[in-house]
């Protein structure tokens, strides 16, 4: 990670909401900055050549991703899908998607992600997926209704801080990604699956090669 953090060849192109930050405390030269050197490689990644992404999520416990990984294999099987199960380490629910790049994120965005990201108070708490079902996409997925509240608090909050003005809450649909498949799987129930989310992470994933690297682990307050 200390690499990453030195690397200075690449620009992030944030979402845009991101670049509000400039105006909310004391990274606002650091932010300038990356704003002037974001234009010059943004045109790039506009043309769909963008190899980094950023984004915040919540993930499962080691013990709990490997239950879900078994589960779904079995889900598989059961539906007759034939995409690949994703690997333990990589089943997460996404909170806020930062931005893609063509290039990696540069040391001053995540320092001032960090920030921001560190201001939102929120206890542990209990997340528990209690259907499967498939999206228009090809995503086959875990969600839930009651049981993801704490989901969708913890998501309309860190967006709140990393934007530059309040706005109304955004749709927003808790779910985990178990795998990708053509074959559409009507939503159904299961038996509750779950953990206690203690802490969001900062995922800087390679696109295309599989690879997620953890830059943050900002823990949740304790419950």
């Amino acid at each position: 990670m200390n690499d990453l953090f030195t690397t200075t060849s690449g620009t992030f192109q944030a979402s845009h909401s991101l670049w509000g930050l400039q105006n909310r405390g004391p990274s606002q030269l650091a932010l300038r900055r990356l704003r002037r050197r974001h234009a010059g490689l943004a045109r790039a990644t506009a043309r769909g050549q963008a190899s980094d992404r950023l984004f915040f999520a919540v993930r499962p416990d080691e013990e709990t991703a490997g239950r879900i990984v078994e589960r779904a294999e079995r889900w598989r099987v059961d539906h007759g899908l034939t995409g690949r199960p994703l690997r333990p380490e990589h089943l997460h629910v996404t909170l806020c998607h930062v931005g893609d790049a063509a290039g990696p994120p540069p040391a001053e965005l995540i320092e001032a992600l960090a920030e921001r990201a560190a201001a939102v108070p929120m206890p542990a708490f209990r997340v528990e997926f209690d259907r499967v079902m498939s999206f228009r996409n090809g995503a086959f997925v875990l969600c839930g209704d009651e049981s993801v509240i704490g989901l969708e608090v913890l998501q309309q909050r860190l967006s709140d801080a990393l934007d530059a003005s309040p706005r109304p809450a955004r749709r927003f649909v808790p779910h985990l990604t178990l795998l990708r498949d053509e074959r559409r799987v009507a939503e159904q129930p299961i038996e509750r699956i779950g953990w206690t989310a203690r802490e969001v992470v900062l995922v800087h994933s390679l696109l295309g090669r599989t690879i997620h690297r953890h830059l943050l682990r900002l823990p949740l307050l304790s419950a």
